[in-house]
């Protein structure tokens, strides 16, 4: 029994149940499905929500691929900007044997690559010359226009001649004298007996039949020896230049003597400081190059050996610094380079090393060069390549301690021996 117009609520497994009742009892009955209803008002929220974020998340995708791109196209516009005075377009790198002979560029413009490192050299198969610049990796070859002569002998000395364009596609191949290299077969204290062809480029200056310096071949008709040398005996028939030998006491088939034809020493030249202690000898013929005679390389431009450098030093000096004898044999020893700072120090030779001089040697005294090797060779090996760094000059005594062999710098002189050579 229910009264009348009294609305019962109950609830059944998940279903609400109304009942309406009046005085004889149940009139109506209702079933509604309330939690469907809720679960699909729910899913539609939900998808909604979803909706939102994937857009959400559109956006932001498309907002970060923005900044990268935008990031991108900068550091590429940067790049284009700051490296083009380095592009070759169109020229070829070595390892393009097909195209190792045409380059397309029409660009005419000759660029110097301000402020970066440029690298030059010959390739030794085809003697095609190659350039390379800093941060990049590649080796191109150098365009024909505007070529010249005088241009080859430039390179020759400074390797250096660099341009964009290469409108004919006519590229550059040089030979230039072969130097630096040796068969494989005043003063040397300490040293020991030298192989023929160990030192191919070293001779032995007479004067009135007397060995007096050594010197050093640097072209076919050029030698590099100390202007105090020659100085005060100018007279050229007093002259000769012995080269491919190691011994005084015999002549071998394979030696040369060849008289000089003109003696160059530096016009500043100061026999009482020793600076600008070089001259130049020009050999009246051309020597043959054989195993035993051959040119030294001179110094790069602007090249400076590290202090401690381990460099050659030979002569037929005096092995004793309390003997009058002279061996018969060509003597060597090695020295390291010291700093011209160290030099200069008040316990060693306090302020006489000038920036045209080096020093070499060993301050215990261990070895050094000695009288009668003046104007000969100090050598030193960079890249598989003998350099011609110094020119025996002057020292105190004879591998005494804190008195190390002082040589003329070579490098400090590269401008005078080219202008010397070519104006001749």
């Amino acid at each position: 029994m229910c009264p009348s117009d009294i609305e019962l609520d109950t609830r059944h497994q998940g279903h609400k149940m109304i009942v309406h009742c009046d005085a004889h009892g149940p009139k109506t009955t209702i079933k509604i499905r309330v939690d469907r209803l809720q679960v699909i008002q729910s899913l539609e929220t939900e998808k909604s929500k979803e909706d939102k974020w994937s857009i959400q998340k559109m956006i932001l995708l498309l907002i970060a691929l923005g900044f990268l791109i935008g990031t991108a196209v900068g550091i590429y516009i940067l790049v284009q900007y700051f490296m083009k005075p380095l592009v070759y377009q169109g020229s070829v790198p070595l390892q393009d044997h097909e195209a190792s002979s045409r380059c397309n560029d029409t660009d005419n413009e000759v660029t110097t690559a301000p402020r970066r490192k440029v690298s030059f050299r010959i390739n030794t198969e085809n003697f095609l010359l190659e350039v390379q610049v800093e941060y990049r990796q590649e080796w191109f070859l150098t365009c024909h226009e505007r070529w010249n002569e005088a241009w080859g002998t430039h390179v020759c000395r400074h390797l250096g001649y660099i341009r964009r364009g290469c409108p004919s596609g006519r590229i550059v191949a040089l030979k230039c004298s072969e130097c630096g290299s040796r068969s494989k077969s005043s003063r040397i204290i300490g040293g020991r007996d030298v192989a023929l062809g160990r030192w191919p480029w070293q001779v032995s200056l007479y004067l009135n039949n007397r060995h007096v310096c050594g010197g050093s071949i640097v072209a076919q008709q050029w030698i590099i020896t100390a202007a105090h040398c020659v100085q005060k005996s100018p007279q050229l028939s007093s002259w000769s230049v012995l080269a491919g030998i190691v011994t005084h006491s015999t002549t071998r088939p394979q030696a040369s003597s060849s008289e000089v034809k003109k003696i160059i020493y530096h016009q500043k030249y100061n026999d009482r400081t020793h600076d600008y202690d070089i001259a130049l000898m020009k050999l009246e013929k051309p020597l043959i190059y054989s195993d035993s005679i051959r040119p030294v390389c001179l110094p790069q431009y602007e090249q400076e050996l590290p202090v401690g450098s381990e460099c050659w030093v030979a002569g037929w000096g005096h092995t004793h610094p309390d003997n009058t004898h002279m061996p018969r044999g060509l003597k060597e020893a090695m020295v390291p380079l010291i700093s011209t700072r160290k030099c200069n120090s008040s316990c060693i030779y306090d302020g006489d090393i000038t920036p045209r001089m080096l020093c070499a040697g060993y301050l215990d005294g261990k070895a050094d060069a000695c009288q009668g090797d003046s104007g000969g060779p100090l050598v030193c090996q960079t890249d598989y390549t003998w350099r011609l760094v110094g020119v025996v000059s002057w020292g105190t005594g004879c591998a005494e301690p804190n008195r190390p062999g002082v040589y003329t710098k070579i490098g400090a002189f590269l401008d005078w021996i080219h202008k010397s050579i070519e104006e001749d």
